[in-house]
């Protein structure tokens, strides 16, 4: 990696590290703020918000927590299916779309309502206004509120003695909606606003492009008023004037919620590689930072609520130096070209005429590291926004994003859900070194018994059984091989990348599968549900058993668990549990593909 890639992912990694800081206090200032205390105007419209809703704010156990959860998401998916299907006669509609296809709308709701953000239809040719604005950005907020809640539920089983409640799932579901998404979300759309985005509820706009107004054909007047939507008139000499339709809507909001919530779903086709959502390379670093910056916000939360902020400190080091170490090799993986093109009469070194190396797929105002660096970024920060076609990238270098999401999307991760999967695997961590000497495994005071060992293995064992599951009904089928639009290795990855994808909520894609059909509609539809709420109830389920637990004092023998042997131990274990699970898998994929290219390359 050259210096000045290094420099990229470094200056990113600091700014995500000084600002969640403070923002990781706050969160749990006001999460576990006593309703009294929330401020007098706060605390009255607060209690006349749950009166209102027939809500009773006092704490539950958890598996009423879990009921609560479950049920609002069930309603919550069920409403954006019924917007998406009755899109046709409902208001903000100016592109007079209809109602979307049955598999797709269920799909859909689906994604979102999993954080997911999983997208088989392209978002400005498919969805109204109305259906962007009322349900994809609210699932986006409800989604990730519900990561955050069972987070918190699972922070305060570590925090409390002999305690038989975890929370309410409404007051936290509410807190995290108006108090942190809410807020940082309007400023993230007003700087993005600044840097070029558009915001606006305006109908698609048409354009004459350049070449069309060489023959003589009309162009868009200098204000930008609409043209009308009847066919261009002819140039001289019969050749049809050349348009383009300029799509208009609320980006900027949009995307600024499916960043911070890690629900990633694209206001256009393009997502974050269309220049009216992602408009110059400092948008490129706000977009990256807000993706980062709720799950590394969440790691202080986690010190704060243990009364020991060295642990926070440490979950969030063992997370960046995978995240910098993984970056580092898809950036040079990409800045080294495609392999297969090494050969005298193919120049892909840098120049001051050319970028070097593969920019296929890549926008020029992001350039090789920026996109690299958001592939990693979006992947391991369980967000799936995309600002470059990753199925264009190397073998190695798309097996980077393929594989920060096998390793249960624990490196930053989705707001809530990365952190909790992370406290998963270094209770694990110690589960194992307590095994090699013979001790009672215990984290942050709590002892770890065979019921929670049961349900980490639960929640880390169910993701792979859909991922690779998935895979093969889909590559012995013929709806599953269908949608795959290359062959041999490649193919396979599209689809094993797909699934990885989908059962770990990130929402990416290859970008080069054709996953608008019923049988990948249903299919990763039924992945990311399992994919999300299984977890989920094991985690509830943990924190449940947690919170009845008395602290015990560590002992001399007891492993500190902040300090840079558990930050290895804990980096270890997480790597060895993906790589032992999905390598045979990888292997297949995207390592053969790079094999493949390797006799090309010595000619």
């Amino acid at each position: 990696m050259s210096t000045n890639a290094f420099l990229q992912v470094c200056v990113l990694l600091i700014i995500v590290v000084l600002i969640s800081w403070p923002l990781g206090i706050y969160i749990c200032r006001v999460m576990e703020a006593p309703r009294a205390a929330a401020g007098s105007v706060a605390g009255r419209l607060e209690r006349g918000l749950y009166r209102a809703c027939g809500i009773d704010p006092r704490e539950m156990p958890w598996a009423d927590y879990a009921t609560g959860l479950l049920a609002f998401n069930v309603a919550g998916a069920v409403l954006l299916y019924g917007l998406q299907r009755l899109q046709a006669v409902l208001p903000f509609n100016p592109a007079g779309l209809v109602g979307v296809a049955p598999a797709t709308a269920f799909n859909t709701a689906v994604s979102f309502a999993t954080n997911t953000s999983w997208q088989s239809y392209s978002g400005e040719t498919t969805l109204s206004h109305a259906a962007q604005m009322i349900g994809i950005a609210s699932q986006s907020f409800l989604s990730a509120a519900t990561g955050i809640a069972a987070l918190l539920a699972l922070l305060r089983g570590f925090a409390r003695v002999e305690g038989r409640t975890v929370g309410n799932v409404w007051v936290d579901l509410t807190r995290c909606t108006v108090c942190v998404l809410l807020p940082l979300a309007a400023l993230l759309a007003v700087l993005l606003v600044s840097q070029g985005s558009i915001q606006n509820l305006a109908a698609n706009r048409i354009a004459a492009t350049l070449e069309s107004t060489a023959t003589g054909a009309p162009a868009a007047g200098r204000d930008g008023a609409r043209l009308p939507d009847a066919p261009a008139p002819s140039a001289p000499g019969g050749a049809a004037a050349r348009t383009q339709v300029l799509p208009m809507g609320p980006v900027a909001s949009q995307t600024a919620i499916a960043l911070l919530s890690g629900d990633g779903g694209g206001f256009f086709n393009a997502n974050s590689a269309h220049p009216y959502a992602n408009p110059t390379a400092f948008s490129n670093l706000l977009e990256m930072v807000a993706i980062l910056l709720i799950p590394a916000a969440l790691c202080h939360t986690f010190g704060a609520m243990v009364r020991d902020r060295r642990q926070g400190w440490a979950i969030q080091a063992a997370m960046a130096a995978v995240l910098l170490v993984m970056s580092g090799i898809a950036i040079e993986a990409e800045q080294a070209g495609n392999a297969g093109l090494a050969q005298p009469s193919v120049d892909q070194a840098p120049a001051p005429a050319q970028p070097g190396g593969n920019m296929e797929g890549k926008e020029t105002r992001f350039g090789i590291v920026g996109s690299a660096l958001f592939a990693a970024v979006t992947t391991g920060g369980g967000d799936g926004a995309v600002n470059a076609m990753h199925d264009s990238f190397t073998p190695l270098a798309g097996m980077v994003p393929m594989v920060l999401m096998q390793l249960g999307e624990v490196i930053f991760g989705g707001p809530g859900s990365g952190l909790y999967g992370m406290l998963l695997y270094a209770m694990l961590a110690v589960f194992i070194a307590a095994l090699m000497v013979g001790r009672a495994p215990e984290y942050v005071g709590k002892k770890i018994d065979i019921f929670e060992m049961k349900m980490i293995s639960v929640a880390l064992l169910v993701t792979p059984l859909l991922v690779l599951g998935g895979t093969t009904l889909a590559v012995l089928t013929g709806a599953g091989r269908a949608g795959a639009t290359n062959p041999g290795a490649h193919g396979y990855s599209e689809i094993l990348y797909a699934f990885s994808s989908t059962a770990n909520n990130n929402g990416s894609a290859f970008a080069g599968l054709a996953a608008d059909s019923v049988f990948y509609n249903v299919s990763t539809a039924i992945v990311m549900w399992f994919g999300r709420f299984v977890p989920i109830v094991a985690v509830l389920a943990t924190a449940g058993s947690l919170a009845g637990k008395r602290h015990r004092a560590p002992g001399p023998g007891t492993l500190p668990t902040h300090g840079p042997l558990f930050v290895g131990l804990l980096i270890g274990t997480v790597l060895a549990v993906g790589a032992l699970t999905y390598l045979p898998a990888v292997a297949l994929g995207p390592v053969a593909e790079a094999l493949r290219a390797l006799p090309a390359a010595a000619h």
